[in-house]
């Protein structure tokens, strides 16, 4: 065979192989296209316009290989943003666990003596007393009826009793958000109205008598824990995580008040419980008082000689004293090991308790 036909040959050959190799590229393509979906049994309708490609065969996109979807969804799930959560999905961080209110049903049954009570001490002469007016005297002395002038008032006194010192370890949440396990000094009380509010009333012979009235009584309790060994005072705390575990200790089913909410009227004949709480006690504390006033209204005041003067403000140099309870303790122990088995009501020589002026 001569050379140019040997290459007309070959050209014609390669010619029909690129055809060929076109048709299949062609056909790849259109496979690779998904078809419209028609319900089982019923014909496709609809036809190719011209120009257009014909309608591809039902099935058609299940031939197509597996690779390619998978390409597809690959890039369709990396290109996708992640969804936000359902607020059904979001679970709500668990909450503390709490102590549960007073249940209702009978108080516990307190042995003999387990409450001491407190004699108020009522007493006659608290109803009056005697003083110069110096706001008068300042101006002119010579103002005898500014002299020992009698300053009569209604004296009210609740019923005290009380349990002596505690002591219980609490967790108490910190500023750092961390909880920290403290001991907790606490007196268990309770205040009872029993009427008998002394009245001075005149008489119509200029005198006066006491009459006793019940009457209501608006209490605000004040709690401090002295050290008489060094001379240091601790004011009651209101220490709210703490108020659950006692009351789970001494009592579930009785309310106990703390400072704040004990302050309220009293009505006559109704009882009261509440509990006084410190913390950060020297753990050093062998000899200690617990003062406590509000428990009545007397008071006295002086003023101090010479001490007022007419531009002063009034009452400059007056000092005022309240009736105050002061109970007595004693624990016999360090400061390594502080337990309320240690704490002993009365002090060894002095009076267990007594009321002062303070």
């Amino acid at each position: 065979m001569n050379r140019p036909l040997r290459w007309t040959l070959q050209s014609v050959h390669v010619l029909a192989m690129a055809v060929a190799i076109g048709a299949g590229c062609l056909a790849w393509g259109q496979r690779g296209l998904a078809a419209p979906q028609t319900k089982a049994g019923e014909p496709q309708t609809s036809a190719a316009k011209p120009g257009e490609a014909g309608p591809v065969p039902v099935g058609a996109a299940k031939q197509a290989p597996a690779a390619s979807k998978a390409a597809l969804n690959n890039s369709a799930s990396a290109t996708k943003a992640p969804a936000a959560p359902s607020p059904s999905d979001v679970k709500p961080a668990p909450a503390p666990p709490t102590v549960p209110g007073p249940q209702p049903g009978p108080f516990r049954p307190l042995a003999p003596g387990a409450m001491r009570p407190v004699d108020p001490m009522r007493q006659i002469d608290e109803t009056v007393s005697r003083h110069d007016v110096v706001e008068l005297l300042a101006v002119n002395p010579n103002l005898e009826w500014a002299k020992r002038v009698p300053f009569r008032r209604e004296i009210w006194a609740l019923d005290f009793k009380f349990k002596p010192v505690r002591i219980i370890e609490v967790d108490l949440p910190q500023p750092s958000g961390l909880m920290q396990r403290k001991p907790i000094w606490y007196l268990v009380y309770s205040v009872t109205n029993s009427g008998k509010t002394m009245r001075p009333a005149p008489a119509a012979d200029g005198t006066f008598t006491i009459e006793h009235v019940d009457k209501p009584v608006h209490f605000v309790p004040s709690f401090v824990l002295h050290n008489l060994d060094n001379g240091k005072r601790y004011p009651d705390r209101v220490i709210p995580a703490a108020v659950g575990p006692i009351r789970m200790r001494e009592d579930p089913n009785r309310s106990l008040f703390n400072s704040v909410e004990m302050v309220r009227d009293i009505q006559v004949g109704e009882t009261v419980w509440g509990v006084a709480t410190w913390e950060d006690i020297d753990p050093a504390t062998n000899r200690f008082a617990i003062l406590i006033a509000g428990l009545t209204n007397a008071y006295r005041w002086s003023d101090e000689p010479g001490k007022y003067k007419p531009s002063a403000p009034l009452g400059t140099g007056r000092h005022l004293l309240r009736k105050t309870l002061k109970l007595n303790f004693w624990r016999p122990g360090d400061e390594f090991q502080t337990k309320e088995t240690q704490i002993r009501f009365g002090i060894p020589g002095e009076l267990d308790y007594e009321w002062i002026y303070h």
